[in-house]
């Protein structure tokens, strides 16, 4: 089976996944339970995608520069600062700390 097949493959079943979900009664939908699980699946995966990507490096974990940016941005937007704030503070913090030689 080649890339291309596989990739093709792959692309239908999710598809039928994405369709399958059309066939969900709307009773099934507006269940308390049914809500907060939607809710805490899409925070757990966004969680786990920024982890992923600031520690992850191929089949290791790597410490560098990004933790502490993510660090920093996550108490910004603890204390509710404005998104660009945030931004360009976990930039400095990224860019600084890579100019100090501590992380490439």
């Amino acid at each position: 089976m080649t890339v291309w097949q596989i990739i093709l493959l792959a692309s239908i079943a999710v598809l039928a996944i994405k369709l399958a979900g059309y066939l969900v009664p709307e009773r099934v939908l507006q269940t308390p339970t049914a809500a907060r699980t939607a809710n805490l699946v899409t925070v757990a995966l966004l969680s786990a995608l920024i982890v992923v990507q600031t520690i992850g490096a191929g089949q290791g974990i790597l410490i560098d520069a990004r933790l502490p940016a993510v660090v920093v941005a996550a108490g910004l937007f603890a204390i509710r600062t404005p998104f660009i704030v945030v931004i360009i503070a976990a930039a400095g913090v990224a860019a600084a700390l890579r100019a100090l030689g501590w992380a490439a």
